[in-house]
C-alpha cells in the first residue's frame, strides 16, 4: 500500500514539472483567421471622436538639459491622475518614473520606480516602463487591473548604456502599490521575450521596443493577457506584433507576423509604442510613424478581433507644428474624461525632449459664462 502511495505521490511530482515545464516552453500561436475588417465610414467615426486638434503645450520636462523624457502612459487610481514615463540623463539609458496631477494638465513628479539594476546582464542601463491592465474602456475608469493581487507593467530592458542601445527586451515587474514611488519588483522570468529567442519572427530579431498589456476577459483569442510591442530586424525599419500569456509572466508570441506594418515598399518606416483602447465594439490602436511619410507623428488603426488591422490614412492626430514639437510629434497616450480627449505624447524641439499634451477642446481658451 505504501509503494503505491508512493507511485502516486510521484507521478503527480513528475506531472507538475512537466506541466511546469510546458508552460516554460514558448512558442508561437497561430493566428486566428482574418475577418471582418473596419470600414472607412467606422473609421471616419472614429478619427472624429478621438482627434485633438488644439495643442495645450508642454506638461512636463526634464531637470536639466542633459535630461530627456519619453514615453507617458497615464492611468487613474484613488481619484488622481498618475503618469509613468522614462527619462535618460546623459545618455547613460532609460530609467522609469512616476508623476501625479489632480486636472490631467499640471504634473508633480513623485521619484522613480524602475532605476538600473546596473548588475543584470540583460537590462542593467535600461528600464522604460508602462502601465499595463488599465481600464481600457474609452468611457472607462483608466484604473488599472489588479492579477493575483498585484499591480503590473512591462519595460524595455537592455544591458548597455546609451540611448536605446541594442539589443532590448521586454521584461514584467509588479508592486502592491502602484502610486508610489518605489521600485518595482522584476519577474524572474524576464526577459520575458527577447530577439534573440529562437521562436522571435523576422521583424523583431534585432530589438524589441515598447509595450502594453491588456486583459480581455473575453478571451476572444483563447488567451486573457494580450501584448503589442514594437521589434525591429533593421535600422528605421520597425513593426507592432503581439504575445499572449495566462499567467503575466510567461509569453507566447501570436501569429507568425506584425500586425501594423507601415513602409514595406522601401522596408523603412517606424510603426510602434502601441496603446489600445475600445470604443463601443471597436477595438482602437492608438502608434506612431515615421520614416514613411515626413517627420514623426501620431495615428491609429481599427479592429474588431485584436488581431487584424485597419490604418487609418487621413490625417494625423498629433504632428510637428510648433517650436517645441517641430522636430517629433509621436508616442502617444490618449485617454477621454469628462467629455475632453487628451492625447500626450513625446515632443522634441526647441525645449528639447519633453512630454506635451493635445486635447479636443481648447482648454486655453477663456471659459464660456
Amino acid at each position: 500500500m505504501k509503494r503505491v502511495i508512493l507511485a502516486i505521490a510521484l507521478f503527480g511530482a513528475a506531472a507538475s514539472l512537466v506541466a511546469a515545464d510546458t508552460n516554460l516552453v514558448r512558442t508561437i500561436i497561430p493566428a486566428i483567421p482574418e475577418g471582418r475588417m473596419v470600414d472607412s465610414n467606422t473609421m471616419r467615426q472614429v478619427y472624429d471622436a478621438v482627434k485633438t486638434p488644439f495643442k495645450y503645450g508642454v506638461i512636463l520636462e526634464g531637470a536639466s538639459t542633459n535630461e530627456l523624457l519619453d514615453c507617458p502612459s497615464v492611468f487613474r487610481q484613488a481619484n488622481h491622475w498618475y503618469m509613468m514615463y522614462v527619462a535618460i540623463t546623459n545618455k547613460v539609458g532609460y530609467q522609469t518614473f512616476l508623476a501625479r496631477s489632480d486636472d490631467l494638465l499640471h504634473w508633480k513628479k513623485l521619484g522613480k520606480i524602475l532605476p538600473f539594476t546596473r548588475t543584470n546582464d540583460w537590462d542593467a542601463w535600461q528600464e522604460d516602463g508602462g502601465v499595463a491592465l488599465e481600464d481600457y474602456e474609452w468611457d472607462g475608469s483608466h484604473e488599472l487591473e489588479k492579477f493575483k493581487g498585484r499591480f503590473w507593467l512591462s519595460y524595455i530592458g537592455g544591458g548597455r548604456q546609451g540611448y536605446e542601445t541594442d539589443p532590448l527586451s521586454v521584461g514584467v515587474a509588479w508592486t502592491k502599490n502602484p502610486v508610489k514611488a518605489e521600485a518595482w519588483k522584476r519577474v524572474p522570468e524576464n526577459p520575458v521575450l527577447g530577439p534573440k529567442q529562437p521562436e522571435a519572427r523576422s521583424f523583431e530579431t534585432k530589438n524589441l521596443y515598447k509595450s502594453q498589456i491588456i486583459h480581455d476577459k473575453s478571451e476572444s483569442l483563447g488567451w486573457p493577457f494580450v501584448m503589442y510591442y514594437n521589434g525591429k530586424y533593421k535600422n528605421g525599419f520597425e513593426q507592432i506584433g503581439m504575445a499572449v500569456s495566462q499567467d503575466m509572466t510567461h509569453w507566447n508570441r501570436y501569429g507568425t507576423n506584425s500586425v501594423v506594418v507601415n513602409g514595406e515598399a522601401k522596408k523603412n518606416g517606424m510603426s510602434g509604442d502601441p496603446q489600445i483602447v475600445k470604443i463601443g465594439d471597436v477595438w482602437t490602436m492608438f502608434y506612431f510613424g515615421a520614416g514613411w511619410q515626413p517627420k514623426a507623428f501620431d495615428t491609429f488603426a481599427c479592429s474588431y478581433d485584436l488581431v487584424h488591422w485597419t490604418k487609418w490614412g487621413g490625417a494625423h492626430l498629433v504632428q510637428p507644428s510648433e517650436d517645441y514639437d517641430h522636430i517629433y510629434a509621436h508616442k502617444p497616450w490618449v485617454v477621454k474624461w469628462k467629455g475632453v480627449v487628451y492625447h500626450f505624447y513625446c515632443a522634441v524641439g526647441t525645449e528639447g525632449r519633453v512630454l506635451a499634451l493635445a486635447t479636443s477642446r481648447d482648454l486655453k481658451a477663456p471659459a464660456e459664462h
